[in-house]
């Protein structure tokens, strides 16, 4: 259900906590120096985490998309649609009521700033889930192929919710300027301000006063930047404190500080998962996996009006489903009454930690004490990364004492962190609840896995739409998510699940490099071999005389040639072809098409006897007369 708009109290003054929200990216419960990180630096967080609630066995997704679903909404991400980070697995549901949907409608300005990835399209784009402001990036990385083509991390051009911009600086640098400007405009209001950083997301690009104090330290390079872009956010956190405080905003802030799935660069595992290299606060797995590593992460909460401002600990098991409940009672939204979530307000955890904290409760007591209450529960996480999810797989089973991994194998998470002593023999009446219990969660999550997520054509925020190849659906979720493979010509096809608006007239403009690069669809690039995404390096300064930007020392490198001979698309029924000449740049096609869902498709056939998709369509509603008989 949609909250309603608070009409009676538009503006609510400054009774109300404002919310700064930062979420990283790759970052995980090991890469902090506060739990014990022997070599990264980390003090504007250490800081934080010092003077906050902390939620010690907080878990999310195993990866990027599904996390920010389940965080967003307050359901299991597997229910909103989102099993995936590509495939048209990363669009979040239509029917789905985000945390800015009820920020804004109690009369809060809402403003996002960084990484969405939960559609680039109507009706997914952040614009339609309750942002009144916006910058962000496309897909679910700087340089993904919905992302402006040719970014990389330094003066890119983002989405700002009608068109794509240029803004100058460091991605990180540009979220939390944009976030501060948004903050300032908006201090004399409550306001949702969402940070949701790329970084430190591969490829590892940051300034090298960064990453280089790390060089001596780290076994190799790429952790040595992984690090430096740690750094750079714990100093983009550094300077949105200081500065929520000189505006006189800081104490009746909630500010909220977690990572969104397990270390991706900050150690090395073995084919066991076990860390074999770096950081990890004894946890097995990294990111992506069903262990503790893969999405365990760190939770700070520090909102000193509500006496949160001292450091305590929260113990019980908790996940990203509990935090809109949570933050809906602390902020006191009355527009929730008939919602229902998947998570459960932490509010009587939170407090009872607090008052341990300030000594209101005997000094002894334990989690299972001022809030016994509490009732004891199993949550569960999964990695699928597939078309369509597969019951038990990548899974676990959590409550605060045990872990069920892939329906098999149990652990004593008190006693065994690291995950190492299966007791599934010893226990099977306890392997046996849990597996109960992820049933449970399966018949609530699958219920709607057979259901379409269509992109719109055509109608309010969708009269000209530019599709591409990350959000292809087929079998092997195989598309070229990234502009280097775009550049290699990653030979791959699927389709788009659509729906049309209304009856009439769309032109189909297919592309194989989008409009911002000024090439045919047969030619390739200049600029030497295609560069991996994760290969983008800074290039070493020969001659500071001619070094130029740091954006001017980033390489994507060419694209190869592709010897496209014939343009073709089918749409609802519908079919049209097309020879493709030389030196043209796109292949348009205008058809009469009804209204409702359908699958959009395209093929460029080569000389060779191969195929692949166009990797971007631009779409235009033309008319919306009735199509001909």
């Amino acid at each position: 259900m949609r909250p309603g708009r608070n009409d009676k109290h538009p503006n609510r003054g400054t009774d109300q906590p404002s919310v700064v929200f930062v979420l990283t990216d790759d970052q995980g419960y090991g890469d902090l120096s506060c739990h014990g990180n022997p070599v990264l630096k980390t003090p504007n967080l250490d800081s934080l985490q010092a003077s906050s609630v902390r939620l010690t066995d907080y878990h999310v997704g195993p990866t990027c998309a599904p996390t920010r679903a389940g965080l967003l909404t307050g359901h299991y991400a597997n229910s909103t649609g989102v099993w995936h980070t590509i495939g048209g697995r990363s669009l979040l549901r239509a029917g789905e009521v985000s945390m800015a949907d009820f920020f804004r409608s109690a009369g809060y300005a809402t403003g996002i700033f960084g990484k969405w990835h939960l559609g680039d399209n109507a009706p997914y784009r952040p614009q339609d889930r309750g942002f009144e402001e916006v910058v962000v990036h496309g897909g679910g990385g700087v340089g993904q192929t919905p992302d402006y083509w040719g970014n990389c991390y330094f003066d890119d051009s983002y989405w700002d919710g009608e068109q794509f911009s240029q803004y100058d600086g460091y991605c990180t640098d540009v979220w939390f300027r944009e976030a501060l400007n948004f903050i300032e405009r908006n201090r004399c209001r409550p306001f949702f301000c969402y940070i949701p950083t790329n970084a430190p997301h591969s490829p590892h690009l940051v300034d090298l006063r960064y990453s280089d104090p790390y060089l001596p330290l780290t076994p190799h390079e790429e952790r040595a930047k992984f690090y430096g872009m740690v750094a750079n956010i714990d100093e983009n956190v550094g300077g949105l404190r200081r500065r929520l405080a000189e505006l006189g905003l800081s104490e009746n802030t909630v500010f909220i500080f977690m990572t969104d799935n397990g270390s991706a660069g900050g150690m090395d595992v073995d084919e066991d998962q076990n860390v074999i290299s770096g950081h990890n606060a004894g946890m097995r797995g990294k990111k992506g996996s069903e262990y503790d590593g893969g999405h365990r992460v760190p939770f700070f909460l520090h909102w000193p009006a509500g006496g949160f401002d001292r450091g305590c600990d929260v113990g019980r098991i908790t996940a990203n489903v509990d935090i809109l409940p949570t933050l809906i009672e602390l902020c006191g939204l009355d527009n929730a009454d008939d919602c229902e979530f998947d998570g459960r307000s932490l509010v009587p955890l939170l407090e009872a930690a607090r008052d341990r904290r300030s000594g209101l409760v005997h000094a002894d007591a334990t989690d299972r004490g001022p809030d016994a209450d509490w009732p004891d529960r199993a949550l569960v996480t999964d990695s699928q990364r597939l078309a369509h999810p597969v019951k038990w797989r990548k899974s676990a089973v959590m409550t605060d004492r045990w872990r069920l991994v892939n329906g098999r194998e149990l652990f004593d998470i008190g006693s065994d962190s690291g995950q190492r002593n299966n007791l599934a023999a010893a226990h099977p009446g306890v392997v046996s609840a849990l597996r109960g219990a992820y049933d449970e969660w399966w018949a609530k999550v699958s219920r709607q896995f057979d259901e379409e997520i269509p992109i719109a054509i055509g109608g309010p925020g969708a009269m000209t739409v530019r599709l591409n190849t990350h959000d292809w659906r087929n079998e092997a979720c195989d598309c070229a998510w990234n502009q280097g493979l775009i550049r290699r010509g990653h030979r791959c096809n699927g389709h788009w699940e659509v729906e049309i608006a209304a009856a009439g007239t769309y032109r189909f403009t297919l592309r194989r490099w989008p409009v911002e690069e000024d090439a045919a669809i047969a030619s390739g690039l200049a600029g030497g071999d295609p560069v991996d995404f994760g290969q983008l390096r800074i290039a070493d300064v020969v001659d500071d005389r001619e070094s130029g930007s740091i954006r001017e020392r980033i390489r994507w490198g060419g694209g190869v040639a592709l010897p496209v001979r014939r343009a073709r698309l089918a749409i609802a029924g519908r079919e049209a072809a097309a020879t493709v000449a030389p030196q043209v740049d796109g292949v348009a096609f205008t058809l009469h098409l009804p209204a409702g869902a359908a699958h959009l498709q395209t093929w460029f056939e080569l000389e060779d006897g191969g195929s692949l998709g166009a990797y971007y369509v631009y779409v235009e509603q033309t008319g919306a007369q009735a199509a001909p008989d």
